[in-house]
């Protein structure tokens, strides 16, 4: 088994077995992420390297495998026919496979379009973890994710349009004290068109050098501090109308909160103005994060 650079993985891929498809980032230019800004650059590894290493896994684990994560960090980046070409490689040799996932950014999978998500789909990509960190333009802006809240919406219906499950992830507190309102609301307006399966709810933490990071030292970007970040998620929950699972499955997170929306609404602001009658200094310390 062959990887390079950093290999990250959704908390909900714990158990699966990791195969790295591409190596680093094709954007690398978000603000607030430092995961591939000292490289490697980019690149798709070769088809046959990538199905010699499932081959090899199938000797080491044999056919049992249940759940396939395909790294780095932006694998729907890959070429279509290539990344089809390992997903069904890997349904082939591991019959008892239930999921094949990969990260993927909006403008990558925008670039597909529908015809290619189907493929993808018809290929065994099951489901796609997706960063929509917010769906307010200015804040996509500001973060550098190289996208638009029309471009992550249309392309979170014609992945879910394509039958290949979608885990969205927001960053609670990603435009700061200025901001908030903005993201609360326009985030929950992309969510509900969208309707995701999952929504992946984050804390912003600045991370060592990084430009978001910078901005906060100068002043320039106000931090929310526990109890901002709560309200925030207190308005985004009131908005939200999809049928989706929300998690906060992260150790940024001030709080837990699970639950199938829209129907655990009123539990989970109930929980969040449970802890906002709690101190801010109940709540984990500020850190600046290191990966």
């Amino acid at each position: 088994m062959n990887y390079e650079g950093p290999i990250y993985r959704p908390p909900s891929e714990a158990n699966s077995l990791l195969v790295q498809a591409t190596i680093g980032c094709p954007h690398n230019r978000c603000t607030f992420c430092m995961v591939y800004k000292n490289g490697p650059r980019y690149r798709v590894r070769p088809v046959a390297d990538i199905i010699n290493d499932l081959d090899h896994a199938r000797s080491l684990h044999g056919s049992g495998v249940r759940t396939l994560f395909f790294p780095a960090g932006n694998t729907i980046a890959m070429p279509t026919d290539a990344l089809c070409r390992i997903c069904a490689h890997a349904r082939h040799i591991f019959p008892n496979l239930e999921r094949i996932t990969v990260y993927g950014s909006s403008q990558y999978i925008h670039k597909k379009g529908p015809d290619e998500l189907k493929r993808l789909a018809d290929a065994g990509l099951s489901r796609i973890h997706v960063g929509l960190e917010s769906g307010d333009d200015e804040i996509l802006r500001l973060i550098r994710k190289g996208t638009t809240a029309r471009q992550q919406v249309e392309a979170g219906q014609w992945t879910m349009a394509a039958g290949i499950q979608l885990s969205l992830y927001v960053i609670l507190g990603i435009g700061g004290v200025a901001g908030s309102l903005a993201h609360a609301t326009q985030t929950a307006d992309a969510l509900n068109r969208i309707a995701p399966d999952f929504i992946r709810l984050r804390t912003f933490v600045p991370k060592l050098h990084t430009p978001l990071l910078k901005w906060v030292e100068s002043g320039a970007f106000q931090l929310l501090g526990p109890h901002g970040v709560l309200e925030e998620a207190a308005r985004m929950i009131r908005l939200l109308a999809a049928p989706s699972r929300l998690t906060s499955d992260h150790y940024t997170n001030y709080i837990n909160l699970e639950g199938r929306l829209p129907g655990c609404r009123h539990r989970l602001l109930t929980q969040i103005d449970d802890a906002l009658k709690r101190p801010e200094t109940d709540f984990r310390p500020f850190f600046i994060g290191d990966q």
